[in-house]
């Protein structure tokens, strides 16, 4: 929106003494002539703005002008600088950037080399190794939808692969442990549902809108971590994985057993993601209980397995 970017333009220039139009367009990555037009927006606003010719020249704003900010310390806006820094690898929109813009506009330009050295100690980020554009869409599409308070619909399968159709009261989108979560009232169930944005298909944003509800967003937070069901499955493992399992079990859960192997009690929801991690262990890992997590591993494997079969079947007749 053009008011945040002026108002994030103007927050540089009360902190620095100067700052080039390249450099500023490129922060709000919008063209050269845009700059422009917004200098001379804040300028008829009644804030003068100094321009400075030549090869260093730029945008600036009189020391007669500026005003104190002490509002912030500076572990405050490294703080705020990480943060903001790890939602904007998740979801980056014109607002994060004027957002980023606004605070480091508080940095006393004598701070900004010491401060940007301690945000960057941190780095939080939760997008993927490979990068998943229809899932960003989902993403985008749903902030829309939470905004308008608009209806979505979408096609919905769960961990056996049934699907059903829903259409849902969008409220709250959620990461958890990188993947993406929408919460929001199902019209189709008459409830309050979570659905993984992996499991949907046929997304589409309504032109029906809600009257949204009286919601305590802490019962959803109970809801959602009470809907799935937390157990600890035994697992004997090879010592290759023991720093991967002192790191995700607790050093306290993970004890020696024969012949180089270990034995992990591991934090486990029975749901398809869980089921893959297991999976992914290969012959390093074994589950010996509880039995019902141990079957359907093996049901799982024998399913792979069949399927390698028939294809080697298949190749030589």
């Amino acid at each position: 929106m053009k008011i945040d970017r002026l108002l994030s333009i103007v927050m540089l220039l009360l902190e620095r003494r100067k700052i080039n139009a390249p450099e500023l367009a490129e922060m709000f990555e919008v063209k050269l002539r845009t700059i422009y037009r917004d200098i001379d927006t804040i300028n008829q606003a009644g804030i003068p703005i100094i321009t400075y010719r030549g090869a260093n020249g730029g945008f600036g704003i009189p020391d007669t002008y500026k005003i104190e900010k002490k509002l912030f310390t500076i572990s405050d806006i490294t703080a705020l600088l990480i943060g903001l820094g790890s939602i904007h690898s998740t979801m980056s929109s014109e607002e994060l950037l004027n957002t980023l813009a606004k605070v480091k506009g508080l940095i006393p330009a004598e701070q900004m080399k010491d401060i940007e050295l301690k945000s960057n100690q941190i780095i939080i980020d939760n997008t993927p190794w490979l990068g998943n554009e229809v899932l960003r869409l989902r993403v985008d599409a749903i902030k829309t939808a939470i905004n308008e308070n608009r209806f979505i619909s979408f096609n919905y399968f769960d961990r056996l692969g049934n699907k059903t159709q829903r259409k849902i009261e969008p409220y709250r989108l959620v990461m958890k442990n990188s993947y993406w979560y929408i919460q929001g009232y199902c019209t189709t169930r008459n409830d309050f549902r979570i659905f993984s944005l992996l499991n949907i298909s046929s997304l589409k944003l309504l032109n029906e809108k809600f009257h949204p509800r009286d919601i305590d967003f802490e019962s959803l937070d109970i809801y959602f971590r009470t809907n799935r069901k937390n157990i600890t499955v035994k697992l004997l493992v090879d010592e290759s994985l023991h720093d991967y399992m002192v790191g995700y079990c607790g050093e306290k859960n993970v004890t020696a057993s024969e012949n180089n192997k270990f034995i992990a009690y591991y934090p486990f929801v029975e749901d398809d993601y869980m089921y893959k991690m297991l999976l992914q262990f290969g012959d390093k890992c074994e589950c010996l209980e509880p039995e019902n997590v141990r079957l359907e591993l093996i049901s799982r494997i024998k399913k792979a397995l069949n399927l390698y079969e028939n294809n080697i079947a298949d190749q030589c007749v």
